[in-house]
Order: C-alpha cells, then sequence, then structure tokens
C-alpha cells in the first residue's frame, strides 16, 4: 500500500485569486501579498498554489541558499511545513512537527526557535506488526486555523496500553496544549460505538479544517497488516467531545495519500486504496466525496472506482495512492468542477465532480506514469486548459524528455482529454509546487528530489525548460512538499530548514 498565458480566462484569474485571499494572501490594488501556508499544498483543494512575487523567470536562476539560516529542532520530517503570521508579529513562523513527536516553532526572520512541545512519546517500530517508519510519531501534515491561532496536529503516541493515534490542538502563541486535548481516537469513536485499533491504524494524509471541524484521514501500515479500514474522523474544534466518523466497508481501503482529504467548501474528496478480500466493491480503489457530517451514502453520484476495481485489489495497485486534486476546468462561458485522481496504477482518471460516476463512470482516463504514482500533484492554468504537475516518471513523455516529473494537460472541452505536457530531468520523491508573481504570471514548478538526487529543481511552467538546480541537500524524505512563503522557496528535512531566496540588489 502504502508558461501560464498572462491573459488566461477571465473566470480562471477569478478563482485563483480568489484562492489566494482564502489562503489569508489579501489582494490590494491587483498585487498579491504575501501568504500565509496553513495547510497541506497552500489551499483545502490541495492545488499547491504559491504567489512569490519577486521569484520571476528570469530572477529564478539567481536563487542561493540564504547564508545563516539554518534552524534545527528534533526528529525526522514527513510532515510538510507550515507558515503562520499574525498581525502582532513582525516576522511569521515556521512550524515543523516531527517523528519524534515535537513541535516546533521557529522565527521566520532568525531561524531562532520561539518554541518547542513535546506533544507525546513517539513508537518504535518493533512496537506494530508492519511498517517502515521508525521511530512514529507525527507523519501527516498539521493545520493551522488563523482565526483563532490553533494548530491542529496528529501523532502516534506510546501509552501503558500501547500505541495509541491521538489528536492535539496546540496553541500557536506558545504551544500549549489547549484544554480537553488530545483526544484519543480510539477512545472516542469506541463513544459512537466503533472500534479503532491503533496498532494496525496509521496517519499519513494531511489533516483538513473546514466549517470548524478537523478531519484527520486514516489508512493502514506499509506492508498492509491486520485488520485495518480507511477512516475519516471528524473533531469539533471548539468542542472536542464533537465526533464523526466514516470508514470503508471492507478490511484495507486506506486513506494514505500525503495529501489526505481535499474539499471544494461543500464536501470532502478522498482516495481510498486496495481492499482485501471484497467480494463485492466495498468503498476500495475509489475517490469517495463525503458531506462534511460524514453520513454514508451508497449513491453512486457520491464514489467512482475503476471497472478493474478486483485486479488493482490484487496487484497493491492503490488508486488511493495520491490525494484527489479539484479542478475547474474551463469550459465554454463557465467552468466545469472536476477531480483529477492519480493512482498507482499509473493512471489518470478525471471525474465530474457533481457525479463521481460510480463503477467505471470516469469522463477521461490516460495511462500517463511508468511507475506507480504516490505524491502530492500541483496544478497551474494555461490559457483554456489546466497544467498538472506530478512526480513520477511520464509515459507519454515528448521527445527528449525524461525524468521523475512529469506535467499533464487537462481539459474538459470540447471534450475530456488527458495529456503530456512536458516531462522534467530530476530524480527523487518529492511533491512539486508551483509559484506565480501574481496568481498568473512566471508560472514555475518545484520539486525536491527526496531520497534521489537530493537537490531544489525549478522548472519554466508552460515549456518545462529548467530554471534552477540546487547543491544536494541533506535529510530529505521522500513524499516532502516544499513550500513558498515570505519571498523564500522553504524546504524540510530531517532536524532542518533549507531557505532559498533572491539576493537583493
Amino acid at each position: 500500500m502504502p508558461g501560464l498565458a498572462k491573459k488566461p480566462a477571465g473566470r480562471l484569474l477569478t478563482l485563483l485569486l480568489a484562492a489566494v485571499a482564502v489562503l489569508g494572501a489579501p489582494v490590494l490594488a491587483g498585487k498579491a501579498l504575501a501568504q500565509n501556508v496553513l495547510t497541506h499544498h497552500a489551499d483545502n483543494r490541495r492545488s499547491g498554489a504559491f504567489v512569490t512575487p519577486e521569484l520571476s523567470w528570469e530572477r529564478a536562476a539567481s536563487l542561493v541558499q540564504q547564508p545563516g539560516f539554518a534552524p534545527r529542532f528534533d526528529g525526522n520530517l514527513y510532515a510538510q511545513p507550515l507558515y503562520w503570521k499574525p498581525g502582532n508579529r513582525p516576522d511569521g513562523l515556521f512550524v515543523v512537527a516531527s517523528e519524534s513527536d515535537t513541535v516546533t516553532a521557529i522565527d521566520a526572520g532568525t531561524g531562532a526557535v520561539v518554541w518547542t512541545r513535546r506533544i507525546g512519546t513517539p513508537v518504535p517500530l518493533s512496537a506494530f506488526p508492519c511498517g517502515n517508519i521508525d521511530p512514529l510519531g507525527v507523519t501527516g501534515t498539521p493545520v493551522i486555523d488563523q482565526a483563532t491561532g490553533t494548530l491542529y496536529v496528529a501523532a502516534m503516541t506510546a501509552t501503558p496500553a500501547g500505541p495509541r493515534q491521538k489528536l492535539f490542538a496546540l496553541s500557536m502563541a506558545d504551544g500549549a496544549i489547549l484544554p480537553g486535548w488530545p483526544v484519543d481516537v480510539a477512545e472516542a469513536l469506541r463513544g459512537l460505538g466503533q472500534s479503532f485499533d491503533s496498532r494496525v491504524q496509521n496517519q499519513r494524509g494531511a489533516l483538513l479544517l473546514l466549517n470548524g471541524t478537523v478531519y484527520v484521514p486514516y489508512g493502514g501500515f506499509f506492508g498492509d497488516c491486520g485488520d485495518y479500514h480507511g477512516w475519516v474522523v471528524g473533531v469539533g474544534a471548539r468542542n472536542p467531545k464533537q465526533v464523526a466518523a466514516w470508514r470503508t466497508r471492507a478490511r484495507g481501503g486506506g486513506i494514505w495519500a500525503p495529501g489526505g482529504i481535499a474539499s471544494d467548501g461543500q464536501a470532502l474528496y478522498v482516495t481510498t486504496g486496495n481492499t482485501e478480500g471484497a467480494a463485492a466493491w466495498a468503498d476500495g480503489e475509489a475517490v469517495i466525496r463525503l458531506s462534511p457530517d460524514l453520513r454514508r451514502t451508497d449513491d453512486k453520484t457520491s464514489f467512482f472506482a475503476p471497472r478493474d476495481w478486483r485486479a488493482l485489489d490484487q496487484r497493491d495497485a492503490d488508486l488511493g495512492g495520491s490525494n484527489p486534486l479539484l479542478l475547474d476546468l474551463p469550459a465554454g462561458s463557465g467552468n466545469q468542477p472536476t477531480v483529477l485522481v492519480l493512482g498507482k496504477d499509473q493512471r489518470a482518471y478525471l471525474v465530474d465532480r457533481r457525479d463521481l460516476g460510480g463503477i467505471g463512470g470516469a469522463m477521461a482516463m490516460e495511462t500517463v506514469a511508468r511507475y506507480p504514482i504516490r505524491t502530492s500533484p500541483a496544478a497551474l492554468g494555461l490559457n483554456d486548459t489546466m497544467l498538472v504537475a506530478f512526480q513520477g516518471r511520464g509515459a507519454h513523455c515528448p521527445a527528449g524528455g525524461r525524468g521523475d516529473l512529469t506535467v499533464l494537460r487537462i481539459s474538459a472541452a470540447p471534450s475530456a482529454g488527458i495529456g503530456t505536457a512536458w516531462c522534467g530531468a530530476m530524480s527523487g520523491g518529492g511533491a512539486p509546487i508551483v509559484t506565480t508573481t501574481d496568481g498568473t504570471a512566471n508560472p514555475i514548478v518545484w520539486i525536491v528530489g527526496a531520497e534521489g538526487d537530493n537537490r531544489l529543481h525549478g522548472f519554466r511552467g508552460d515549456t518545462g525548460d529548467k530554471l534552477f538546480t540546487s547543491a544536494p541537500l541533506a535529510g530529505l524524505r521522500h513524499f516532502q512538499t516544499l513550500i513558498a512563503a515570505d519571498n523564500r522557496l522553504i524546504v524540510g528535512a530531517d532536524g532542518r530548514l533549507y531557505a532559498f531566496l533572491l539576493p537583493r540588489p
């Protein structure tokens, strides 16, 4: 298991700027100000789109690693760093949560540690029947509530009763654990009459905050051991006693993609992995739309699974290797709401978000990679189409293209289509993001070659031309995604952060 034209369609520009504003980056006189990074891949749609006003195509080659900025923290890092700038601080805070069950807030200006909080004791790999992270603490990316200054983080913790999955709420002011927290997930679900076994339920996907509820996805461990399921657990942000849950009916079907849950503000979308022994389809190998109350529905408009889902189960070719990416594709005078799904089966599926279509109901399907796809994709607009970047060796790269970065061209009109725009030469298992200077211009696709060449790479978004390559960076973990914040690119690694910026004239 486990170049954007400078005059895009007006509706697309409106959506992009609206997304920036939601992220805490207000738009004044047409210029986007520095955005907070409160969640995985910048927004609840998991677009991976960031605005960095100074980082144009022409200047990208001048990036340098920031001298003297080398903040340190305890533990190995799989989760994405976050960035938060409250109005009462001259500089923002970078927040990292590591496998040591440690959360650290770092001054973005000086690199000094502002506070650190040990929220538990991580669990050694020997305590589990399978897995591949040792020790196991925080793996999924936390989320920040901008309105209340609260950080929500899920952690595996050691207790006298054995490993426990817990959900914490920390004050961003000092890292203090808020009253009423943490929530022991197994105990909370027992109160709903449901059984949850932390010894076989892992937490890798990013958390999501929507309308006062924190949503946490769960899957299994590497190796598919035990009677695990795919879960989404919702906990009230202001009242942690309010708990709701959804789980796959069959054994397995883990929700484990690093990007976790996506949302368009109305519903939640998840992708599930392989199920075990399912004679009839029972929620595995699927993209599933959930209402915020997590109540189950069997309406075929609320799920999609490939026709060969049984074969995918048998091959361990999870559809859930990557999180759903929500796209509004230009179509005629408006936009068509869709979901793009990328899987370990090496295929891309485009699904109508209004009617997911049930078994075999995709609008378009294409084999796009030579190997399984497992990381979070990122999106950028190009005239009347959308480009989507993902980490993976492309199956249909243009002549001369090669490497572990592939960029797809997705369209809805005149008909739904999935093609390959370009491929980038790099090696490694990081997840891409996209920066622009104002929400539309100078798009650049960035990716780290985690556990490969271990370099930071930048490619021109419209053509794939290489713009930047860094020296090797130590301590990068697969699935790691960088962020753009405070006019810098920030890369998280074991025990430290790297920062890249443009030198001042």
